[in-house]
Formats: C-alpha cells, structure tokens, sequence
C-alpha cells in the first residue's frame, strides 16, 4: 500500500536540534512551534516517499507518562498520535524508560501488517537496528532522517546508517523555520511582552529593610483599621518555609488582633505568644515600635507579588474576611454535565500553557457565577487569590502537568504565570483593567 508513516524520536530531534541552534542539548533552551514542525514533517516525507502520509507517531517521555502540554497540543493534531515512555531522574539527569522499545513495536507492527511502503525514521538510537532490519524484510523501505550534527559529524549510530535504504538530513535552515533559540534569561528576567503582568511580578522589588525598629510597610490592599494593629503582629514566614498546602512560605505581614480570630501563631490556648516565647522557639521577635511609628512608603508595585517566598503580599488562611472565604469554588458551580465538557475541552483544545490554563480556569467560574457582588468582591482581593479558590486552580494545573518537580525545585513561574493568567481573564470579562493597588475589603 503506497503510504509513508513517520516515528520520530523527540528526545532525539529536539536535543539534537537544542545542540545545533542553542549550544546545549537541553531542550529548555528552544522554543519549538508544534503545529509547523508537525507540517514542516509531512510534507519532507511526502515528497521524499512520493506517498500519502498516513500518520506521525511522537515517542516521547513524561513523568509518570502524564502528558506535559507539548503532547497535549500534539496528540490532537490530525494526523499526530502521541506515544509516551516513562522519564526518569537518576545521577541527576533525566532518562526516557521504554521509548525505544515502543518505537521498536510499532515498527514491526506497521511492517508486518503492509500498512505502508515506506517508513521514515528520525532517530539515532542503535537499539532501533533489528526493527530497521526486520520492516526492510516485509518489503517496507526505510528512510532514516538525520538531525545536522552541531559539530559536522554524525549523531546517529552508525550501524543504523549503513542499513537505511534512504537517508536524509535535517539541516539548521529547515530547523530554523520550525525551532528557535531561546534567550538566556533569568528567575527574575522579564517574560515575553505578552504578558506585561508576569514581568511586573518577577520584577517587583522587596521592600527594604526598615529603619530604626519601624515594621516593614504593609501591602497597600491591607485596610487602615488593620495597619494601626502592629503591635499585636505576629512573626511572618521565613524564606524557605513551606506552607500546609505544600506550596512556598509567605514573606507578607498576617496580623494577629488580640481577639485570637487572627492567623498568627498562637501559645497553648490560643494566646499570643510573647516575644520572650518566640525567642525560646529560635524564631526573631517582632520589633518593639511606637504605634504611631510612620511606616516607610511601599514599592508602588510590590502588591504584585503572591503566595510565595519571592513575594511580599500574604496569604490569607483562616484569617480571610468570612465574606471572601465563603466565595464558592469552581466544582461547587459545575454540573455533571458542564464537568464533562469541561473535561472534553481540557483534553481537545487546552494546550496546557501555564498562562492559558489559568485564564480557562477563571473563565469557567465567572461564567458560573451568579451574584455580580461575588465577582466584584473577588476582583477587590487581586493580587491575592482567596486561599480556596487558589488551591483549585492549582490542582487544577496539576492535570497539565504544571507544578512538577522540575530539577528538584518547584516550578514558581509557573506558578506566576497561572495566576496571572486567572486574573488576566478576570480583567477581560469584567470588561476592566485589575487596579494594582485594590479597595480595603474589610478584612
């Protein structure tokens, strides 16, 4: 049957492709435009096979084989299936477990089965030799595809190459058209300028030191009532420290009112602990003050920051103001029905992009909410996500493979990047820009 089918290596072509245009064989360090590379493949096999393509396996690895965006945008591309190994930390690198193998069965398979004339392999992995050998054996003819090797040698085995019927190279000016070299950058180097609002937060300054025992200044969202309470404040979260959820330390002031209604740390029956007790538990103690100490004047963009140990706006747990911790979350809004569309569009058109994912995320729960108020109160909290809410979202972006353990660090732009997609949304469909500096809300 003339037909041609296509198995590309993808650790193969995008780190050898890393190698040639960036220098490294880290694939962190190329942005890959998914879509033309995909027709960029199928029309190199089609006129080289002179035949039909019938389809283009991806082979892959992925933590636990769950699909990181970059397979889901692939995987429902006409003509894409996506075949997933495992990947695998060891000795500080990164492995692929099982993606040879898989290339290797569905090989023969095609071969055995005359469901094409001519297969084309972009690999260079010798362990593919005795499948090569055993598709040129059913009549199959097998085109091995190379990538430009960065230093003009081969980057293939070269038993593999001596046994392919055809061979072809990729060279950089067809990579170019489909792969690009990122710019080194940074944790705090401004993202693209598409997102305006992620530059702000990973450029935000912390607020400097204050001076002569006078607390540091307080975010500019925490009402006046609250910022005369400094005396009963209690120590905020050192860099470095995790939350109950897991997530990164707040580095933001948490009041604690003499009430005992506040989220400070508290002694044995819910009194606040003295600084004489705080010292005794090998933490700073606050700094004694005059009440009427001027706090010193607060970046104008620090409120950009959030729930994490680079920011200065904190998380407010048990302490939200009832009316904010009572807002719904999104799977109290959602139907049977509507969680199975959702699931459906997760799936068919989310890519997955950390700043997409938020804004599908907000867009969803907008759409579900009723009372305009809700609305209006959650958009007076921005920057800070209602604790609730923001546990959603980011369980929420686990499914897309986000928050991952990346070179053992969690990934916090990520993070940045989903939230300020969710408050992104929130800004387009209530049809106004979020103010960086929001209205007091009681708390």
């Amino acid at each position: 049957m003339d037909r041609c089918v296509v198995l590309v290596d993808a650790g193969y072509l995008l780190g050898a492709a890393a190698s040639l245009l960036a220098g490294e064989p880290s694939r962190s360090r190329i942005s890959v435009d998914h879509s033309a590379l995909i027709q960029g493949l199928r029309e190199r096999a089609e006129a080289d096979t002179e035949c039909a393509l019938l389809r283009i396996y991806w082979f892959d690895g992925a933590p636990d084989r769950v699909p990181q965006p970059e397979h889901r945008r692939l995987r429902v591309m006409p003509r894409v299936t996506v075949r997933l190994g495992a990947l695998t930390r060891s000795d500080g690198r990164w492995a692929q477990k099982g993606v040879d193998a898989a290339m290797h069965a569905e090989l023969t398979e095609l071969a055995r089965n005359r469901a094409c004339s001519d297969i084309v392999l972009v690999t260079g992995d010798g362990d593919l030799l005795p499948g090569l050998m055993s598709a040129k054996e059913h009549g199959v003819a097998v085109h091995l595809w190379a990538v430009q090797a960065a230093d003009g040698d081969y980057n293939q085995s070269e038993d593999l190459v001596a046994e392919a019927d055809e061979r072809r190279v990729l060279d950089r000016s067809w990579l170019t058209g489909v792969v690009r070299a990122k710019e080194p950058t940074g944790v705090c180097a401004p993202p693209s300028a598409s997102r305006p609002d992620i530059a702000a937060i990973l450029s935000a300054p912390l607020p400097e030191p204050a001076e002569n025992g006078a607390p540091p200044a307080h975010p500019p969202h925490v009402p006046a009532a609250e910022a005369g309470a400094e005396n009963t404040e209690g120590p905020s979260a050192r860099p470095g420290e995790e939350t109950k959820n897991g997530g990164p330390a707040h580095t933001g002031r948490t009041s604690t009112p003499a009430t005992g209604s506040g989220s400070g740390p508290r002694g044995e029956g819910g009194a606040v602990p003295t600084p004489k007790d705080l010292a005794g538990l090998g933490r700073p103690a606050p700094l004694a003050h005059p009440p009427s100490a001027p706090a010193p004047p607060t970046p104008p963009n620090a409120t950009l920051r959030w729930s994490s140990d680079k920011g200065w706006v904190d998380r407010a747990g048990p302490g939200e103001a009832p009316e904010v911790a009572a807002l719904p979350m999104l799977a109290q809004l959602t139907t049977a029905e509507q969680r199975w569309a959702d699931r459906e569009e997760d799936i068919t058109a989310v890519s997955g992009d950390p700043f997409e994912v938020g804004q599908v995320f907000a867009r969803r729960w907008i759409e579900r909410i009723s009372p305009s108020e809700q609305l209006g109160l959650l958009s007076r909290e921005y920057p800070r996500i209602p604790h609730r809410i923001d546990g959603e979202l980011l369980r929420y972006a686990a499914r897309f493979g986000l928050l991952a353990h990346k070179d053992d660090q969690i990934d916090e732009d990520d993070r940045y990047a989903i939230r300020a997609g969710f408050w992104r949304e929130v800004g387009n469909r209530t049809g106004t820009e979020v103010a960086s500096e929001p209205a007091a809300t009681g708390e």
